[in-house]
């Protein structure tokens, strides 16, 4: 990895350049550029699978006291019903998930709606494969990854988590479907996505670290929390001001986390034998997403119609 884009990433993206910046690293602006059309014609398709209504129940939840999202009739609640059901029309076989809400709304405060469209499916298709899924197969994964990482990173954390009977995906579901986007401030929140789009999925797993820690990394903190009620509200209302200094501290390299897949996938192999979920080919930092949105990009215009008519698939109950 270039250690003059990590070392940026570290310090901070500019403001003033992370709507250029995001897209860039993550791949999205590559794919922007081959299918320029291509989400026009999605938002304008018309909603066979009726998502639209289900995602305008969501919009307004999104960041209710943020300008751009507290009018109905404002742009920011237009461009986002606009990016997610472009999303649904993208990907009829997932369709709309809402810890994609929060996602795409942070995307839209720091760009256009189309480069927000583009980085949030390079997101859920590249960087976090299966959280958005119908069946939610990658989060489901990840906690049990992340079991793993506190019971090396934060012992006596985990084995007080153990003993009130706490998992991980009982808090840490939202933490990461939504990317910490409710969970920390908004000026951490940006410098944890630059380094999430810099580094990939590890940085989710630092920063779980990092909260998981303050809230009972000390002995008076877990005595606080003698039950699993008081323990799962101290982890749920976890609202804290992260240092980029305290993640990248958090030592998880990509080959350790790499090892630790491996051994989940076993477990997840024999649990789920019918599964075809395998995470081990997402995105682990910037070039490979690169990489990897060329190659999709070329299995888009292997799919790709002739102009003019966008066939939609069978449509998928919401039952």
């Amino acid at each position: 990895m270039s250690l003059t884009v990590k070392g940026q990433c570290q310090k901070g993206i500019p403001a003033s350049v992370r709507a250029k910046g995001w897209p860039l690293l993550c791949g999205a602006k590559d794919r922007k550029e081959k299918s320029q059309e291509l989400y026009k014609r999605l938002v304008k398709a018309p909603d066979h699978q009726g998502w639209t209504d289900i995602i305008k129940r969501d919009t307004d939840r999104q960041f209710p006291f943020h300008e751009m999202f507290q009018s109905k009739d404002g742009h920011g609640q237009k461009d986002l019903l606009e990016v997610l059901k472009a999303y649904t029309q993208y990907r009829p076989d997932e369709g709309y998930c809402q810890a994609q809400g929060p996602v795409a709304a942070v995307l839209l405060m720091n760009m256009p709606a189309e480069e927000a469209f583009w980085c949030l499916a390079q997101i859920s298709e590249l960087y976090l494969p299966g959280y958005y899924s119908p069946l939610l197969e990658g989060v489901l994964f990840d906690a049990a990854v992340l079991s793993s990482v506190l019971k090396k990173q934060c012992p006596a954390a985990h084995k007080h988590l153990q003993n009130q009977g706490v998992e991980p995906l009982m808090f840490a579901t939202d933490w990461l479907m939504c990317l910490y986007s409710r969970h920390l401030p908004f000026d951490t929140l940006l410098r944890v996505w630059d380094l999430f789009f810099c580094c990939g999925v590890r940085v989710l797993f630092q920063v779980a670290v990092v909260l998981v820690r303050r809230c009972l990394g000390e002995g008076r903190l877990r005595k606080e929390c003698d039950g699993q009620m008081e323990t799962l509200e101290r982890l749920r209302g976890v609202k804290q001001r992260v240092q980029h200094e305290q993640v990248c501290s958090v030592s998880l390299s990509w080959a350790d986390l790499q090892k630790q897949t491996e051994k989940e996938l076993e477990k997840w192999k024999k649990e789920r034998p019918n599964s075809t979920f395998d995470p081990r080919g997402r995105c682990h930092g910037y070039r490979m997403a690169w990489e990897r949105a060329q190659d999709k990009q070329k299995e888009h215009e292997k799919k790709e119609r002739p102009k003019g008519s966008l066939t939609l698939p069978l449509m998928r109950s919401h039952s």
